[in-house]
């Protein structure tokens, strides 16, 4: 057992209706102005309405942000900046779903710190102060809010950056089932593969730990367990709490071990086709396990006694993920530059199998 350093930075709220907390905790911490960056799917739902009509009862103005769309990117953080400095706000609440939260991370890193989101791109870049944040997650799929990282694009070049900083952690998280209920199947879907995903990787990656796979492992028995259950009825509250909590789990392993080649080959696929992320998360995971496996067979072994790969494609094929790359206009012959790109990604110098253009490229194909 190997030497590591681990840190929980966020406080977590969790259960049925602790959404109603939301003013009670954002005056306890001293928000006096605050910024709600939720997108535009949270307003038409009524959320933001309630987020804002909470703060107002505690005292606290609220400036409600939305002009970002899923995966922001620099054009985006920058429009949330020049709204917040206008509205001198003092703290922010990312409401939503991955989006929201990374954007809310991102208008922090520059309406601070200045500059531009390229030049927190890394780790530990943030010199000043940050602003005081609460998370109101509304998916059980990212765990960003368990995260100190902002997942930013670029405008120009559509690379996704990981800006990270423990500064740019929330301080509160609450984790809401009953704000999850209203999604519709394909991003409970999703979603929810996503964080399984997080849980499998984060599982076997080459700067795991011992305490980051114990968060793993507990996300996986949560995520496995109830997945199916929530796409089979939506008003499952106990399987959504249990997805939502899994979800926010795995977003922890993910701050202290990472990811690996399913994430590095799934950005590209993002970038330059526009299939969403959880789909090509769906589409790889299976064939990087099996990929995997001369490296890291008995780790997955440890998470289930069965083949992991397996029930992975099981899952997906349950809830209508199962997709082959061509099925979404990919072309064999736009593998291999999809996978130089992939071997350039952060994530995978951290696969338990060493990872390059050619794993990528074979990876790829067995998932054409």
């Amino acid at each position: 057992m190997g030497p590591f350093d681990f840190q929980i930075r966020t406080r977590v709220l969790f259960g049925e209706g602790r959404f109603e907390e939301l003013g009670a905790l954002a005056r306890e911490l001293g928000f006096r102005r605050t910024l709600v960056v939720a997108d535009r799917g949270l307003v038409a739902a009524g959320y933001v309405a309630r987020a804002v009509q909470r703060l107002a009862k505690a005292g606290v103005e609220a400036f409600a942000f939305h002009d970002f769309e899923p995966n922001p990117d620099t054009v985006m953080v920058e429009a949330g900046r020049v709204f917040a400095a206008a509205c001198r706000v003092d703290s922010i609440i990312g409401l939503g779903g991955g989006s929201s939260l990374d954007c809310a991370k991102g208008i922090n890193f520059v309406l601070t710190n200045g500059g531009s989101m390229r030049d927190y791109w890394g780790y530990g870049k943030a010199t000043r102060p940050m602003l005081p944040m609460i998370a109101v997650p509304t998916t059980a799929g990212t765990g960003s809010e368990a995260q100190c990282y902002a997942l930013i694009s670029d405008a120009g070049t559509h690379v996704k950056m990981a800006c990270g900083d423990p500064k740019a952690a929330f301080c509160v998280a609450i984790l809401d089932p009953l704000l999850t209920r209203s999604q519709a199947r394909q991003v409970t879907a999703v979603t929810g593969y996503d964080a399984i995903s997080h849980a499998v990787e984060s599982y076997v990656t080459t700067r795991r730990n011992a305490a980051s796979q114990c968060f793993a492992r507990e996300a996986w028995r949560l995520l496995a367990a109830n997945y199916e259950r929530v796409l089979c009825d939506p008003d499952d509250l106990e399987a959504r709490g249990a997805m939502q909590l899994g979800a926010h789990l795995a977003g922890i392993a993910i701050e202290h071990s990472m990811l690996g080649a399913t994430h590095a080959c799934a950005n590209p696929l993002t970038s330059h086709y526009g299939i969403t992320h959880g789909l090509a998360i769906a589409a790889l995971l299976p064939h990087v396990v099996r990929w995997n496996h001369p490296a890291a067979g008995q780790l997955y072994r440890e998470l289930d006694e069965g083949d992991v790969g397996d029930r992975l494609a099981r899952m997906a094929e349950v809830a209508d993920l199962s997709v082959r790359l061509r099925e979404h206009g990919v072309s064999r012959e736009a593998l291999p530059a999809l996978a130089e790109e992939a071997a350039a990604q952060w994530t995978g110098q951290f696969n338990p199998r060493p990872f390059d253009a050619a794993g990528a490229v074979e990876i790829y194909e067995w998932s054409y």
